[in-house]
């Protein structure tokens, strides 16, 4: 058993601009229009902490939604503005969006009539219900509403302590990673692959939330069973889990620490480097080859990471460094006028579900 962790997060502004994919000089902009006020150390260091990161999101999403940072600002110190035609057009997103989850809904209650009656169910029926249920909606205006949403304020409640058995065991990412839950003085901790463990706190029944970063955690289960996965809700995405048992847990443990250890790249490793190196410098990306958390993020990023690479110029070699505590594979990569290290992992199928880059000294 351990004690909760401590909840004071402070970032600098390299890392808080990586964490937010901003740029030190966007920090500074909001910051002189009022809409952050980072703690400034005795050397007079910008530090931010979790409000600062929670107001990012806030005027991250609300520039998703068209608004200007002259609007944002007059929004966020409490002056109306018309709001009415951008409501509106959330509005209609969002109704057209129930219509599909009741449509969805339909389709499954009379599936599952057809399976009690005795009845079969087709293929082609299963792909027809996965297609209409699948209630991803990954455009931008979406991702912004739900970092909006993932990032506001939350509040403990108290819960009945025989719950959080239900939720404990190892849960598994399609991109290979596992996040672990278990039991702590107070309630519960969740640990991602090569992360550190953190306290997650109950904001309903099967809900909890972090306090270190704007991320929730629920669990699906029925009956009062052991839940049967997850939900991860962070960065505007939610990434479904499925339990698995311990012994898949600590053989997928004990692969990750050979690797690691032997210093063994996935297949196709230098292949796949710099073919995406390859893509990156000409700003024309295989969208298919990612997962779609990343090919979101790859569309919003993808014209600044050219422009970094054009200075950077061409590639004069690369060299394997490992594996990183998470799975991903790393490599130093010479540029002409750069040295910058580059990281990716990969999904179950495949595609590539991380991507890194950082300059190097």
């Amino acid at each position: 058993m351990t004690g909760r962790i401590n909840e004071n997060l402070w970032l600098t502004a390299a890392q808080c601009a990586e964490r937010m994919g901003l740029t030190v000089r966007a920090l500074r902009l909001y910051e002189a229009r009022g809409l952050i006020n980072p703690r400034r150390t005795g050397k007079n260091w910008r530090l931010y902490g979790l409000s600062d990161i929670a107001r990012l999101h806030e005027i991250l999403a609300l520039k998703r939604m068209g608004l200007s940072l002259a609007h944002i600002t007059q929004l966020l110190a409490g002056r109306a503005i018309d709001l009415d035609r951008t409501l509106a057009m959330q509005q209609a997103a969002l109704v057209a969006l129930r219509e599909r989850a009741e449509e969805g809904l339909a389709l499954i209650r009379a599936s599952r009539q057809r399976i009690a009656g005795g009845e079969p169910i087709a293929i082609h029926d299963l792909i027809k219900i996965a297609r209409e249920t699948d209630m991803s909606d990954d455009t931008a205006d979406a991702v912004a509403w739900r970092r909006y949403e993932q990032a506001r304020p939350r509040t403990e409640v108290s819960i009945d302590p025989a719950l959080y058995s239900r939720c404990v065991g190892a849960y598994r990412f399609p991109n290979g990673g596992v996040m672990t839950i278990s039991m702590c003085e107070g309630g519960l901790a969740a640990q991602l692959t090569g992360q550190d463990r953190l306290d997650i706190y109950p904001e309903k029944e099967d809900v909890f939330f972090y306090r270190v970063v704007p991320a929730q955690l629920s669990f699906a289960h029925e009956n009062g069973a052991p839940a049967e996965g997850l939900i991860l809700h962070q960065n505007g995405y939610e990434q479904i889990a499925r339990r698995i048992d311990e012994g898949l847990a600590q053989e997928i443990a004990a692969e990750l620490e050979s690797r690691i250890r032997d210093k063994r790249p996935v297949a196709g490793s230098e292949a796949r480097l710099l073919s995406l190196i390859d893509e990156a410098a000409r700003g024309e990306y295989d969208l298919g080859r990612m997962t779609e958390p990343l090919a979101a993020a790859t569309r919003e990023q993808a014209q600044k990471i050219k422009a970094d690479l054009e200075k950077a110029g061409p590639v004069k070699g690369h060299v394997f460094k490992g594996v990183s505590p998470e799975g991903w594979d790393v490599y130093e990569v010479v540029f002409e006028n750069e040295l910058m290290e580059w990281r990716f992992t990969l999904a179950e199928d495949g595609r590539f579900s991380g991507a890194w880059i950082r300059p190097l000294p």
